[in-house]
């Protein structure tokens, strides 16, 4: 048995593109854009280096995301891979893509100018914890909570 699933987060690298097959199927295009990083050998320095991956999207799903997807939006997809190969003027040409299954939406879009802002989940905010006068000695907290 063999296990097919991808799970990919990055930036789109264009505005998706929504186009209906013959039989009326809507389907979406989209690349999204990876770093991977590497170390460089004269410098020492880490460096990104960006991979870029097609993403393929089906049904009335993929025409509803289309609304909300523009270059630069940062999301997380979960999928298959799928490998496509055809001749194009007698040259033999192949791809790997992912068929995206579910997609998160990690950025929204600004109402006014349809610009990207990225969206980070805010740290909790917690209530400063009150000072203690002297320091207390680490057999003083731990030696009750020792289960053995």
């Amino acid at each position: 048995m063999s296990i097919n699933r991808v799970l990919v987060t990055g930036n789109l690298t264009r505005d998706p593109e929504l186009r209906a097959t013959q039989s009326g199927s809507q389907v979406l295009s989209f690349g999204i854009a990876v770093n991977d990083r590497r170390k460089n050998q004269q410098t020492g320095e880490w460096e990104d280096y960006p991979n870029f991956v097609d993403c393929t999207m089906f049904g009335t799903r993929a025409e509803k995301i289309a609304n909300y997807l523009a270059k630069g939006s940062k999301v997380a997809i979960e999928g298959k891979l799928r490998y496509s190969s055809w001749e194009r003027d007698g040259e033999r040409r192949s791809k790997l893509e992912v068929i995206v299954d579910e997609i998160e939406f990690m950025s929204r879009r600004d109402e006014q100018g349809g610009a990207v802002i990225s969206t980070p989940v805010p740290a909790p905010v917690r209530p400063a914890a009150p000072r203690q006068a002297a320091p207390v000695a680490a057999a003083e907290v731990y030696d009750e909570d020792i289960p053995f």
